[in-house]
């Protein structure tokens, strides 16, 4: 077994530690959600933290961790006897991106409980996470229904796998831990709000500091086991503090004066529900046990909204996470507690914790919870006395920006980008045919969760029993095999999987006008809010997006397809208007990029969204032919497009009392509908959907992905 690297020699990332400390003290804080670019330690100090918890006793034999003093009475490994047990360390289960539901849960053997009525049991990453850390990295890209079930484990401290009737319940209480890179995409507000903590991290730009992280990084490489032995007695002292702070939080008092900061800091703030509240309370509980105090305080209060409350006021996926600290002073200075602070007295675990780079309690214990309060993202930390002093760097909070277009042929003067009108509700545009993609919430598909249309032989694990179809298979065979009794025989052979139909996601390609034609400011704000609409609506869908834009002589693919609609957001933000019209370099842009993402992922559908005026003035770099004019160009690029299957729709931008009607012409051209942007809205949408299958059934070659799947 590889030796992990030590948590604390982890260098900086003073919140992040603390975090991560104070669930290990207090799991009811509900785990810890870690965002931040590649390459900052997240995995690292994760991995790390197991080795900072106590060792677990354990029922000998169990599958399931129970405790020798405390067995749960319903343990599928149960009844157990009272009786001295085992010891073993705290395990750290990490969960794959890709993991099944049953690798999650469970797996229940449904052929036995028919044919013997046992209930025979496969543990999954929950039992074996029972009483330690479980670890999701890219929590993000993690299928929406297996956070579902993660986390209602987390909550309950139990998971229950339910099949056709048969059920089994074991205890699940763990330490759940989620990292993830922003630029991948965002969780749902809905789902974040379920992470008790969330931390910004983000390399130092202090030379110094990433010296030393380099330094560290090489000694660890060349020497695991003698590198974690210079670490050993900073290990021994973080563990020890970790439990006696376990031990102190029973005793520490939540006075009202600090119950009225947390309520007034939450409703201060606007946060939905009262899951804030609740996680605010045991945070700044466990900040007072971890700095050896029975009674909660101001600077416990504010560092517990810091790492409760940022993630919590994101309402749309645009928002960007934070907190302004000024307005949390003032409220918290309504509030004064009631009694003067007593001096600092000395920490009863002896000197204070931590290594050479100061350890992951520097402040000693009088503090707000033993560390630097959290100034609202990495570059703001503090910490004058210590090698990890504070990094200095901004923390990106979304994806690079795109270089500003250099000026083209034919671009003519180039107008500075306009703010995007206000976003508003769009109905569902999806693609016609039955798809196999992603889980999500556009198109029709087969899925493993939805309503059951059919039963089929399994192929591998039966996962979703149909069980009228197996009874009706083993029906004609019962004589056959000797059936005696009341009990039908059942065989493998006889097992049918339920097929299921429900929704996936689609891969939305915004291929925009931005021509001079387009330029008009009014005009432009009106698009950039329709296609910020239809971005909020695929954030809403679980779809990945991708933009492509085109002026001048050129068309640029501004954000290749990504699952971060944030990022999208930004690309559009900044987008210039200016020059001729490519419409057909647009096009073909959208052609080859759909290529490549078909190899890439051939399950994910397109829908393709042109947003234009229909016009075309400029032949620019559409396949290098010059025997055709820009219209005529433009007019067999849709129908390449149309004869790949590509479900599309045209965003018809024109406006003016006299209109040219050239966007209904591409919309015939792509084999898709035409709407106007005031089409666009939810309330005068009608018939868009139908519209968008009639056509692109009716048109789609019988090569077509959209075929293929029908």
């Amino acid at each position: 077994m590889s030796t992990p690297y030590p948590f604390t020699a982890v260098v900086g990332q003073t919140d992040l530690r603390l975090a991560l400390l104070l669930n290990a003290v207090s799991p009811a804080v509900g785990g810890v959600l870690v965002r931040g670019e590649k390459g900052t330690a997240k995995s690292t100090a994760v991995r790390a933290l197991s080795a900072l918890l106590p060792q677990v006793d354990v029922v000998s034999g169990c599958r399931f961790s129970c405790a020798p003093t405390a067995p749960d009475p319903v343990c599928p490994d149960g009844p157990h006897e009272p009786g001295p047990g085992g010891v073993r360390p705290a395990r750290m289960v990490e969960l794959p991106v890709g993991a099944s539901e049953d690798r999650l849960v469970g797996a229940l053997d449904i052929e036995r409980a028919l044919a013997e009525g046992v209930k025979a049991f496969e543990p999954g990453l929950l039992a074996d996470a029972h009483r330690g850390i479980l670890y999701v990295d890219e929590v993000n890209l993690l299928h929406d229904h297996l956070i579902d079930l993660l986390l209602d484990a987390a909550a309950m401290g139990a998971s229950y796998v339910e099949r056709e009737g048969v059920s089994v319940r074991h205890a699940a209480c763990f330490l759940l831990v989620g990292t993830m890179n922003p630029e991948e995409g965002e969780l749902r507000p809905q789902l974040l709000d379920r992470f008790g903590l969330t931390v910004e991290v983000a390399a130092s730009r202090e030379p110094a500091q990433r010296v030393e992280v380099v330094r560290r990084r090489l000694a660890y490489e060349d020497d695991p086991a003698g590198f974690a032995t210079r670490w050993a007695g900073d290990e021994h002292e973080v563990r020890a503090r970790v439990v006696a702070a376990r031990a102190l939080l029973p005793k520490v008092t939540l006075g009202d004066t600090a119950l009225l900061q947390i309520a007034a800091t939450c409703a201060g703030f606007e946060v939905d529900g009262m899951r804030a509240d609740i996680v605010m309370a045991r945070t700044a509980t466990a900040l007072a046990a971890w700095a050896g105090r029975t009674d909660v305080r101001k600077e416990d209060v504010r560092q517990a909204a810091l790492l409760a409350l940022p993630h919590r006021r994101r309402r749309n996926p645009f928002d960007a996470p934070g907190l302004d600290e000024d307005m949390l002073d003032r409220i918290l200075d309504e509030f004064p507690d009631e009694e003067p602070e007593p001096e600092p007295e000395p920490d009863p675990e002896g000197p204070e914790d931590g290594g050479p780079d100061g350890g992951p309690d520097d402040g000693g214990p009088d503090g707000g919870g033993g560390l630097p309060p959290q100034g609202g993202g990495p570059e703001d930390q503090a910490s004058a006395d210590t090698p990890e002093a504070p990094e200095t760097g901004e923390a990106p909070a979304e994806a690079p920006e795109s270089p500003q277009p250099s000026v083209q042929e034919n671009a003519g003067p180039e107008q500075a980008a306009v703010r995007a009108a206000e976003p508003f509700r769009t109905k569902m545009l999806s693609v016609p045919g039955l798809g196999e993609g992603a889980s999500g919430r556009r198109s029709r598909a087969r899925t493993a969760h939805g309503r059951t249309t059919g039963a089929q032989r399994p192929r591998g694990h039966l996962t979703k029993l149909h069980l009228a179809a197996t009874i009706q298979a083993a029906a004609p065979h019962q004589k056959a095999r000797g059936r005696a009794g009341r009990g039908l025989v059942i065989r493998k052979d006889d097992l049918r999987q339920a097929t299921r139909e429900g929704r996936e996601g689609n891969l939305v390609l915004f291929v925009v006008d931005a021509s001079g034609s387009m330029a008009a400011r009014q005009r432009m704000s009106a698009v950039k809010g329709a296609v910020l609409s239809l971005l909020l609506d695929a954030y809403q869908r679980r779809d990945k997006v991708g933009l492509i834009t085109f002026r001048g002589a050129t068309a640029e693919l501004a954000l290749p397809p990504t699952s971060s609609v944030d990022a999208a957001a930004a690309r559009l933000e900044q987008l210039p208007t200016g020059g001729r019209t490519p419409l057909a370099a647009g096009l073909l842009k959208a052609h080859e990029v759909l290529r490549i993402e078909r190899l890439r992922d051939p399950s994910r559908r397109p829908l393709l969204v042109v947003v234009t005026d229909g016009r075309a003035t400029s032949a620019g770099n559409a396949g290098g032919r010059t025997d055709s004019s820009p219209r005529e160009l433009a007019g067999h690029s849709a129908r390449l497009l149309q004869a790949g299957g590509v479900a599309s729709v045209v965003v018809d931008c024109e406006s003016g009392p006299v209109r040219l009607g050239l966007a209904g012409v591409l919309a015939r051209d792509l084999g898709g509908p035409a709407v106007t942007l005031d089409g666009l809205r939810a309330d005068s949408l009608a018939g868009l959907v139908k519209n968008v299958r009639t056509a692109v059934a009716a048109t789609a070659s019988p090569n077509s992905s959209n075929r293929r799947a029908a």
